[in-house]
């Protein structure tokens, strides 16, 4: 059963609703979701409906690594990159969610820098430098998506590294440093540092990017990777390494791909976070596509794993289930969450659970012991591909409830971009494949929708655990996929056509690949709105509470209607009082809503889009909401190094 939450006058003690184990929890915010059951779900009061309104800057902080892409600043404190002092810094895109714990906020920053700052003023305890080369190896732009604590069972205070903080890099290394010093662990790897390229043995093409921070639990850190999509058609094979908390040795490796698979594709990795049942040692992987991503005729054989749940033994990283939620994914569906486990109280019953978002708008709710369904998921036909060496799928699982957050078919065309586009969007559309749900990309190419960016993305949703209410925000986003023989690509790429407009090469497939957002030519979306929206439903019974659009569009300086809501990156979190905080939106506001309506009740303007999630936590009694506003480029090409604290005022 859920444990209740004891609240006093003087006091807030919480017990983690973490399936069903009783574990003292202070108000804190431990693990990149919260917990690590990812529900997201604060039990703090102190914000309420009512009082929300009030909320004031506690304070704000500004770390310096931030680049909008050209030279570094004069004076930058850390190394150019490695091709010389006068190159250009990438982009950044700052994923991070802040922790709370230790009574000190630690945030891991796009130069692979933490920062340790005081939770009640912002103030720098102590910053720790990775010196790692400031180049994108494997992304578009140098991108952190924040830092992981581990303590041991009975700190030692005589001892040093007796509580961790870890950070990844884009070039592979994982660093273990003191949580109270900032010095590094010399006893984890060389020096404090392990190489997790050093078991990038097949396929090495590029680094096993550590950007996602690792999961920790009992003396277990648990590494995914992230790589570089879309370019080749054999890849690394997607791994998920068990280090030793302390020492970074290597435990056990979960590969994805038998090795028939991995010769010939890849990837099929863990590169968002990933959830723990503590009570059944269960770890939850969400797994993503095969390589290459949008023509499968290299792999025809089911990759069973591939754009999958995978639950795994904790100790021995055995698979004990796995629910495919896409079959011979060739539209980059990748999971992209740590699904979110919670008890529902249903037909009388308790049923261990988990929600696992999708990029294809399904909520896939599943019996977290078994795998199985807790709501019926249907095998449905879809269209077969007329793309030469391809074979899609004849069926691909199907969620009728809960009611998945995108249709089935795109919403049209949009008038307005229509007309002042000159009937553009119109004529595009009528020369484009367009069947709906998992139309294959083709030759001619394919509406798409959701596409690759639609749907749910890494933010996941949120769930108050005391009454089954889930909360996910989501985007409607239409795309165009165009497969090219190889030839043509090769020949277009070599006269130098191929700069711009979305062009990836898939080399080593007999296709490259254009990818595009369906836009007319002056940018604006050519499908009705609303662009991004936010739900809330019922566990217990799966039907949808309410829907409602979110955010706003921000253009050329000016904000676009509220109804037609924006394209979010980033998710939500819930508090006990009944609110939702979430950022996620392009119009770089952070906002709060009425968890009964989804009513906004207060926003604030930050310095860019807060593409993470926020933290939630209380210290010397005052509770505080913290984002980092750091942008990312998919939104708008707005980038701060802003981290931003609100509270009520004393």
């Amino acid at each position: 059963m859920w444990t209740k939450y004891l609240l006093s006058a003087l006091s807030v003690v919480a017990l983690t609703a973490t399936c069903g184990e009783l574990q003292a929890q202070s108000v804190e915010w431990s693990t990149y979701n919260g917990d690590l059951a990812a529900q997201k779900f604060s039990p703090l009061k102190q914000i309420t409906p009512q009082n929300v309104g009030n909320l004031a800057v506690a304070w704000r902080t500004h770390t310096g690594d931030v680049s909008s892409g050209g030279p570094p600043p004069a004076g930058m404190h850390n190394r150019p990159p490695a091709s010389g002092p006068q190159a250009d810094l990438p982009p950044t895109v700052w994923s991070a969610t802040p922790l709370f714990v230790n009574d000190t906020v630690y945030l891991g920053t796009p130069f692979y820098r933490i920062f340790a700052l005081e939770p009640d003023t912002g103030k720098v305890k102590w910053s720790y430098d990775t010196n790692a080369v400031l180049e994108a190896l494997t992304q578009p732009d140098l991108k952190n998506r924040g830092v992981a604590y581990w303590q041991a069972d009975a700190p030692d205070t005589s001892q040093a590294c007796q509580k961790r903080i870890y950070i990844g890099t884009m070039d592979a290394k994982l660093h273990s440093v003191d949580a109270d010093t900032g010095k590094p662990c010399a006893d984890f790897g060389k020096g404090g540092v392990v190489d997790i390229n050093q078991w990038n043995v097949e396929n090495a093409k590029w680094p096993l990017s550590i950007l996602q921070p690792p999961t920790v639990y009992k003396d277990f850190l648990f590494v995914g990777w992230a790589g570089k999509d879309w370019a080749d058609a054999v890849d690394p094979p997607g791994t998920v390494f068990a280090l030793d908390a302390r020492t970074g040795a290597l435990r056990w490796t979960f590969h994805a791909l038998n090795p028939a698979d991995a010769a010939k594709s890849g990837t099929a990795n863990v590169w968002a976070s990933m959830a723990v049942d503590r009570d059944r040692n269960l770890l939850f992987l969400p797994v993503s596509s095969p390589s290459p991503n949008f023509f499968g005729g290299n792999r025809l054989d089911a990759i069973s794993l591939g754009t999958s749940v995978t639950a795994l033994d904790v100790d021995t990283g055995k698979v004990v289930w796995s629910r495919q939620l896409v079959h011979h994914d060739i539209w980059d569906l990748d999971t992209n969450s740590a699904p979110t486990l919670i008890d529902i109280q249903k037909d009388g019953a308790t049923i261990p659970a988990l929600v696992q978002t999708s990029k294809q708008g399904f909520l896939y709710v599943l019996n977290r012991e078994t795998g199985e369904p807790v709501y019926p998921i249907e095998e449905r036909p879809f269209p077969a591909s007329t793309v030469p060496g391809e074979k899609a799928a004849p069926t691909q699982p199907y969620v009728p409830l809960p009611k998945a957050v995108v249709g089935d078919k795109w919403p049209g065309v949009f008038g307005l971009a229509d007309i002042v586009s000159f009937g553009y969007c119109s004529r595009t559309a009528a020369t484009l494949r367009d069947e709906g749900r998992f139309t294959p990309p083709s030759l001619e190419g394919s509406l798409v929708y959701p596409g690759t960016i639609g749907g749910i993305e890494w933010g996941g949703g949120a769930v108050d655990p005391s009454t089954g209410t889930f909360v996910v925000n989501y985007s409607s986003a239409v795309q165009i996929y165009k497969l090219i023989p190889r030839a043509d690509y090769d020949k277009a790429a070599t006269a130098g056509g191929l700069e711009t407009g979305g062009f990836f090469p898939m080399t080593g497939a007999p296709y490259g690949v254009q990818l595009t957002t369906f836009l007319n030519p002056l940018g604006m979306p050519c499908w009705k709105p609303p662009y991004g929206s936010i739900a809330a439903y019922d566990l217990k019974t799966g039907k949808q509470l309410w829907d409602v659009p979110f955010g706003q569009v921000q253009q050329y300086g000016f904000y676009m209607p509220e109804s037609w809501g924006s394209i979010t990156l980033g998710g939500p979190v819930i508090t006990a009082s009944g609110l939702i905080f979430i950022g996620a939106s392009m119009d770089s506001m952070v906002r709060a809503l009425d968890l009964a309506t989804g009513k906004v009740l207060w926003k604030s303007l930050v310095a860019a889009p807060a593409v993470a999630l926020p933290a939630v936590y209380e210290y010397k009694g005052k509770q505080y909401v913290v984002f980092a506003a750091g942008g990312n480029s998919i939104l708008t090409p707005k980038v701060s190094d802003e981290i931003i604290a609100f509270a009520l005022p004393n």
